[in-house]
């Protein structure tokens, strides 16, 4: 880990000259509530975050905020004492300490290995928050809605949002192991609402990673934002309601990765296999999917929104194959999950912030790609319905059951796209999904940045992948007769 990290983040928490807490004061305590657990970690955080949203020509919110503070872990066998407050200080530590022992009474643990280090950066240090002054965001807000109203008569509304944020932790260990983090992350997200002879539709279209604001904030990426959610606005015009029934479906690339992530991702995370609630539960090593179907989650790329140089508990990121040519291979793991389950961490321990104990979570979770063309799929389709973006979804892990809406589609007939429809949504369940893809894209791609994932209550950002997908014999629900 860059010593940098390590230096900066000792400045934040330790050296200011209002710091109520010293570095050795917090490995002493640490050590003292860690000494008889299996596992455990003190989780320092510091984050700033402004979010500033445009609606109907105004700046209907803006703002700042700062927040500061840890959490405390202590792990002894499958139990977790879990303390956090929202100071930084020696007295709130002590109490902290005293609470997550309580866990281990009793116990008599083995200290788990520390993580293996890394010199890896996978993202800029710098806090996007400071590249320019906040007036200049909302200048731009204001520039986005006049483009986008002067580029077609039928816009009435138009809403856009930047957001950034800056989080520098520090993660130590009962043995003295430190590790540290800065973490950059922005984006960008802008809708239309168009109207023709009383009919009004909408599209939307967003962007981020983890890197300044300079990349998502040039006339070029934002202009081709409001374009690319102007075209869907306008094409929802000349929508006409979705069929129902059962169809082949081709998915599109990059964002409709987000059905294999709600669909699979999840089921494959560690804490649902090792208390067999999920779908994919004792099948390591069985076929699950057609041959060709290969599933990572990569924390490692770099400037990704889902990427991390090292996860919540200290552990670097990695490339974990999860399903390899249609077998399942491993599961996606945090520290606690991966002991107990006598499995290797992979760096998916993840937590929203110190408030939150960290549990295993995607990070970009992709499929890769393989030999077809789009056009040959389509070619292939006598009936059938190209979905090529989408909006929200449910999913039950146990059973692997999920709805998703389309917010683009298109069907097709006799191997050509035809007309755009409205309201479809896929029905179906994972593991049966992942059995009828027929055919696999050469055309992988990425989401653009935008993915928000929420489990047991906790939200952080992800990525998602995929080529574009055929499959047979997928349930499309419609509002067609």
């Amino acid at each position: 880990m860059s010593t940098d990290a390590l230096a900066a983040t000792d400045r934040l928490f330790f050296e200011r000259a209002d710091a109520a807490l010293d570095r050795h004061a917090a490995e002493r305590l640490t050590a003292r509530a860690l000494a008889d657990a299996d596992d455990g970690e003190l989780f320092l955080e510091y984050r700033e975050s402004e979010q500033v949203t445009l609606d109907d020509g105004r700046i209907r919110s803006a703002g700042f905020d700062t927040s500061l503070g840890f959490g405390l872990r202590a792990v002894a066998g499958e139990a977790t004492g879990y303390a956090h407050a929202g100071e930084i200080s020696a007295p709130a530590l002590t109490r902290a300490a005293d609470s997550v022992a309580a866990i281990a009474a009793g116990y008599s643990g083995v200290a788990a290995a520390p993580p293996r280090a890394t010199n890896a950066r996978l993202y800029s240090d710098a806090n996007p928050l400071r590249d320019a002054e906040f007036s200049s965001r909302t200048a731009l807000l204001g520039e986005i809605d006049a483009y986008a109203r002067a580029r077609d008569p039928r816009v009435k509304q138009v809403s856009a949002s930047l957001g950034g944020e800056w989080q520098a932790v520090q993660i130590l260990r009962a043995d003295g192991t430190r590790v540290a983090d800065l973490r950059p992350l922005v984006r960008f997200n802008v809708s239309v609402i168009v109207e023709q002879n009383g009919r009004r539709e909408s599209g939307s279209y967003g962007c981020g990673g983890r890197h300044g604001y300079g990349s998502i904030t040039t006339p070029e990426v934002w202009r081709a934002a409001v374009d690319e959610a102007l075209r869907q606005a306008l094409l929802n015009l000349e929508s006409r309601p979705a069929p129902a029934g059962e169809m082949e479906v081709v998915l599109g690339a990059g964002w409709p990765g987000i059905l294999l992530h709600e669909a699979i991702g999840h089921g494959l995370e560690g804490d649902f296999n090792r208390k067999e609630t999920s779908a994919f539960a004792g099948l390591l090593g069985q076929r699950i999917a057609s041959p060709g179907v290969t599933v990572v989650d990569d924390g490692t790329i770099a400037d990704r929104r889902g990427s991390l140089t090292v996860d919540d508990e200290g552990t670097p990121t990695s490339r974990t194959v999860l399903i390899e040519d249609g077998v399942l291979v491993g599961f996606m793991q945090d520290r606690l999950n991966a002991r107990l389950m006598k499995m290797r961490a992979t760096g998916n321990g993840r937590r929203q912030s110190y408030a939150h104990a960290p549990m295993p979570r995607m990070t970009n979770t992709v499929m890769l790609g393989g030999a077809h063309t789009p056009e040959e799929m389509i070619r292939s389709v006598k009936r059938g319905l190209y979905a090529v973006n989408f909006g929200g979804g449910q999913v039950d892990i146990t059973s692997g059951k999920f709805v998703f809406s389309a917010s683009e589609a298109y069907l097709i007939e006799d191997g050509r796209i035809g007309a755009p429809v409205k309201g479809a949504t896929l029905i179906g369940n994972g593991p049966d999904a992942l059995t009828k893809v027929t055919m696999i894209g050469n055309d992988m791609a990425l989401d653009p940045g935008i993915g928000t994932c929420g489990k047991n209550g906790q939200g952080v950002p992800v990525g998602v992948g995929q080529p574009t997908l055929k499959l047979a014999g997928l349930t499309v629900g419609g509002t067609a007769t």
